[in-house]
């Protein structure tokens, strides 16, 4: 089983080849190209985020320190920091936003079924950005404020597995809001999002598009009370109301009835207040789903934690947008690693770790990734038939 491989080419097995190659001959990817492909230059960049490097000189320092196994890790070409800094600049980012949406979309069916910590037949997502600061004397192009430079990722995360199925990269001056607009809402699906998406023009739009929202209430939100349904106030519930707003442009822009939820965090005894365009839901449920959200949060620590998302290899817009997908696609790559080699025991934080010290090396992947106490039981080859059976 995968005798003489290194690990980084198991890994790589579970690139889909052939979406690959569809999206390098869509964007001309290899127009003119003669040595460094559109492959190699994916492998050094996963190799890249999987490892931690620090540097395009501290990726050529580690590969070429390794030459004769970068065939085995299926990297063609010799590696230059000049090479890959050209090709990151260059080559069109939507090659690599192309393939992670396409790694989306295998591992979104490969935990379809995972559960979440609520009981919930239709998709639930928790939309949010995040800030990535950026030097404004590198990164003139991506102007935030007058001394900063930075970019935003907008992002909607699937709670089952928590896959980031869509996400968007706008200038940092961008407001949250505005992301509402490109996102294409998915009927009788719910979004969880905090108060910053709070437009009602907006989520009118979305309620229309038959899709259920659960967003904070602000301070200034004005409301009239219909009627009131019992809650359970052992659990934190206040109050379960249907409502409507009250302040002119507020109504106009949305007209229908909502659903009011007050809670109260019996940890940290902080009110908040929830409205959502879902009647059907238990309201402890609301609340429940609202705590979910901050996953999304848990995900961008994660990936700038663990992954090469700080640090960018190049400066061009190009180059930033490049290793934002690139890093979504490792992420999403080692998920798909995670649930195919069935290590539900095993945390991606663990997977990660273990393969970044260890894919020079030439034994199976299970081996690496499974406790000390395992032991893999080697039955050879394997096609070769017995003449005589003893």
């Amino acid at each position: 089983m995968n005798r003489g491989r290194t690990i980084f080419s198991q890994v790589m097995d579970y690139l889909p080849y052939k979406t690959f190659a569809s999206c390098v001959k869509r964007y001309d990817g290899e127009r003119y190209v003669k040595r460094f492909s559109c492959m190699d230059q994916f492998l050094c960049m996963a190799f890249a985020q999987l490892t931690y490097r620090e540097s395009l000189r501290d990726i050529e320092c580690c590969l070429r320190a390794h030459q004769r196994k970068l065939y085995h890790m299926g990297i063609g070409s010799k590696v230059s920091r000049s090479t890959l800094a050209d090709a990151n600049e260059r080559r069109d980012w939507r090659i690599w936003a192309d393939l992670a949406q396409a790694l989306i979309g295998e591992a979104r069916d490969l935990y379809a079924q995972d559960g979440f910590g609520v009981e919930l037949d239709q998709t639930a997502y928790a939309f949010d950005s995040t800030t990535i600061d950026l030097c404004l004397s590198l990164f003139p192009w991506a102007t935030f404020r007058k001394t900063k430079a930075a970019v935003k990722a907008h992002t909607l995360l699937d709670l089952r597995g928590e896959i980031p199925c869509w996400v968007y990269v706008t200038p940092a001056s961008v407001h949250d809001v505005n992301a509402l607009d490109l996102l294409v809402i998915e009927p009788g699906s719910l979004y969880i999002m905090d108060r910053a998406y709070l437009d009602f023009t907006r989520l009118f739009a979305m309620n229309r598009q038959g899709g259920f929202f659960i967003t904070r209430t602000k301070s200034n939100t004005r409301y009239r009370r219909l009627y009131s349904n019992p809650v359970d106030k052992s659990g934190g519930l206040r109050c379960d109301q249907t409502v409507v707003l009250t302040i002119f442009y507020a109504k106009k822009a949305y007209p229908d009835k909502l659903r009011l939820v007050k809670f109260v965090d019996p940890e940290t005894g902080k009110h908040l207040a929830f409205l959502t365009n879902h009647f059907g839901l238990p309201a402890q449920t609301v609340a429940d789903l609202y705590r979910l959200r901050w996953r999304v949060e848990l995900f961008f620590k994660w990936i700038k934690q663990h992954l090469r998302l700080k640090v960018f290899f190049g400066t061009s817009e190009n180059a930033v947008r490049t290793q934002i997908w690139i890093v979504i696609s490792v992420y999403v790559l080692v998920a798909i690693l995670r649930k195919r080699l069935r290590l539900d025991g095993l945390s991606l934080y663990t997977i990660l770790q273990i393969l970044s010290v260890s894919l020079f090396e030439k034994k199976p992947i299970l081996q690496a990734l499974m406790p000390p106490d395992y032991t893999y039981l080697d039955r050879g080859i394997g096609k070769q038939l017995e003449l005589f059976t003893y």
